[in-house]
């Protein structure tokens, strides 16, 4: 039996996020989707390695110089 394919509410619902967080990932960290006419498809067994290999993690940009310290004007 293949795996079922999932819509973008069932993979924020997996991953404890927003859709527009799915929709930002798909465009910003190459997260595995498949376009499927207009709609985007997920396979959770990607999606999970995807996590397990860092493809979520939060990394911050590195501030100019001459920007101001967090909580500091």
């Amino acid at each position: 039996m293949s795996e079922p394919w999932l819509s973008a509410d069932d993979i924020a619902t997996h991953l404890g996020v927003t859709k527009d967080t799915v929709y930002s990932w798909i465009a910003d960290k190459a997260m595995p989707a498949h376009k499927i006419g207009r709609l985007w498809k997920f396979q959770a067994s990607e999606i999970d390695e995807w996590v397990r290999n860092g493809g979520a993690a939060i990394s911050e940009e590195p501030l100019p110089p001459d920007a101001p310290a967090a909580g500091h004007r």
